[in-house]
């Protein structure tokens, strides 16, 4: 059966910028944001409910899968259908967040045969593996650790919960400036894990089509290490090698890069935008999947692109896909972008 990464055959797309290549310097820690990795729809296990085909579509603004469901028994099956959110963590690195809703962060919707759904979504707080929700609820803290809402809340609490939270890990007591001198505040420091739920009837001898669309975290970084991994810098060389791994870069890929290079002096010739889908949450259903289609559109036709697949082609001047039959998901999918900067 088919993978995504297959061992004859790994696909890395090159596709270069119209008359000129350019270069691209290393990116800045504070001038880069990290991705958060979404997926697919998980089920509860079910061997009457088939995946006839899913169609995913990926791009910076938008991911959108279509999925045809067949239940092959006499009977309708009725199970709880779930979209995991991506964890979110407060930490000192910044994160590619597309909303600022504290509840559906990627603006996540669903349609069963063209309806849309009305879904249910739980919301916990962890620290350390312990479940810390109540004792947010019961000061009325909001439970995304990422929002400056949060934080303004957080510092309002009394000083006694302040030493107390910090004693479990849920929070911790910083000092900076925000503009009025430096002063103590509390930071959040717990995991906030968001799912989405629904029941799903699926009826007998039938099929079931379910789509849904969300906007991607995407990450993103004003340099690239890649193509700049020369001499003996061997921190460039461990990132560059753990880029061609990640996104099967291939040797023509490369070239374009450092050709480009060549052709910049101020070392910022492309900006990096990379995407991670998680494909392997899904495989509940009977069988593999039956035909699975992927599309990427990189954006613009000026753009580079490389991720892992199996027979990719170009569909259009941004867009290409990926077929595959008897499709099993054996590993996530991660796509980085180079978009060239502008010439100073």
């Amino acid at each position: 059966m088919p993978t995504l990464r297959s061992a004859l055959s790994i696909a890395s797309l090159t596709f270069a910028c119209a008359s000129a290549f350019f270069c691209a310097g290393p990116a800045h820690a504070n001038d880069s944001s990290a991705e958060l990795s979404a997926g697919g729809l998980v089920l509860i296990r079910n061997l009457d409910v088939e995946m006839r085909s899913e169609d995913l579509f990926i791009s910076t603004g938008e991911v959108r899968v279509r999925y045809v469901f067949h239940n092959a028994s006499d009977k309708s099956v009725t199970g709880l259908i779930a979209f995991p959110m991506p964890d979110i963590t407060a930490s000192e690195a910044n994160i590619s967040i597309p909303t600022e809703d504290p509840v559906n962060i990627l603006d996540f919707k669903t349609r069963v045969n063209g309806t849309s759904v009305r879904t249910d979504v739980e919301q916990k707080v962890f620290v350390l593996g312990i479940d810390r929700t109540a004792m947010l609820l019961d000061q009325k803290v909001p439970l995304a650790p990422h929002l400056q809402s949060t934080r303004k809340v957080l510092d309002a609490l009394p000083r006694p919960l302040w030493d107390e939270w910090a004693k479990i890990g849920l929070a911790r007591v910083d000092e900076y400036d925000v503009g009025q001198g430096m002063k103590e505040h509390l930071e959040p420091q717990w995991t906030l894990k968001t799912t989405f739920y629904w029941m799903q009837t699926f009826p007998p001898k039938a099929d079931t089509i379910i789509e849904h669309a969300y906007k991607p975290s995407v990450g993103a970084s004003v340099g690239t290490a890649i193509g700049m991994a020369t001499g003996d810098n061997a921190f460039l060389q461990r990132e560059q090698r753990s880029y061609e791994q990640k996104f099967c870069m291939d040797r023509a890929f490369l070239s374009t890069v450092q050709a480009g290079v060549k052709k910049r002096k101020d070392g910022i010739a492309f900006s990096e935008e990379r995407i991670g889908y998680i494909l392997t949450t899904g495989a509940n259903w009977s069988g593999p999947i039956g035909k699975f289609k992927l599309t990427v559109d990189k954006g613009a036709p000026n753009n580079l692109v490389s991720f892992c697949g199996t027979g990719v082609k170009k569909t259009g001047p941004t867009t290409f896909e990926m077929n595959a039959t008897d499709f099993y998901p054996a590993e996530d999918l991660s796509i980085l972008i180079l978009k060239p900067s502008p010439t100073p």
